[in-house]
């Protein structure tokens, strides 16, 4: 066991923030890889050129195609809530040098710094879900209060749903869009 297992195995893995201005004079300089740690279709949509994707569901050292453990990584997601854990998975394996981009993907955004942008990619499946369900309860409400109250049943029905998506983190709404033509094609 090296010292990045031994760290996270006593809880005492200490990620560095990095701020977007650093990650991209390391990038320039090729001092370090960056991963994109977001799933297919948010970064089809958009991404920052030069990161490689590597969801968060099967990022292993083994699947970056690393040799060295002392590699210095970078990990990134859209908003800087998935990418620690995506740090802590790849220093549980034994890579030394793993850092996080402080605010992901929207800080580097508000940085000023460019991305690649795909508008004619799939919206992330979340952000469907919430367009769905939102405009269900809003049906619902409005056919509940204009013809009849059992309308109401459809928003309470969403509602529910929304919340066993929430405390399962099973979404059968994000299954069922995931299967449609458009979004497969990002798959």
């Amino acid at each position: 066991m090296n010292l990045a297992e031994r760290m996270v195995r006593m809880g005492e893995f200490k990620l560095r923030d990095l701020d977007p201005q650093t990650v991209k004079s390391s990038l320039d300089r090729g001092e370090c890889i960056l991963v994109d740690v977001r799933e297919a279709n948010e970064y089809a949509r958009e991404h920052i050129a030069g990161a490689k994707l590597m969801p968060l569901a099967t990022l292993d050292r083994a699947a970056l195609g690393l040799r060295d453990p002392h590699t210095n990584i970078v990990v990134h997601c859209a908003s800087g809530l998935r990418s620690p854990h995506a740090a802590k998975t790849l220093a549980a394996a034994g890579i030394v040098n793993v850092a996080n981009l402080a605010g992901g993907l929207q800080a580097w955004k508000q940085a000023g710094l460019a991305t690649v942008e795909d508008r004619s990619a799939p919206l992330p499946i979340m952000r469907q879900v919430q367009l769905v369900a939102g405009s269900l309860i809003m049906l619902g409400v409005a056919l509940g209060t204009l013809i009849n109250p059992w309308f109401y049943a459809l928003s309470a029905f969403v509602g529910a749903g929304l919340f066993l998506a929430g405390a399962t983190g099973w979404c059968g709404m994000a299954m069922l869009l995931a299967r449609l033509p458009y979004n497969r094609r990002t798959a």
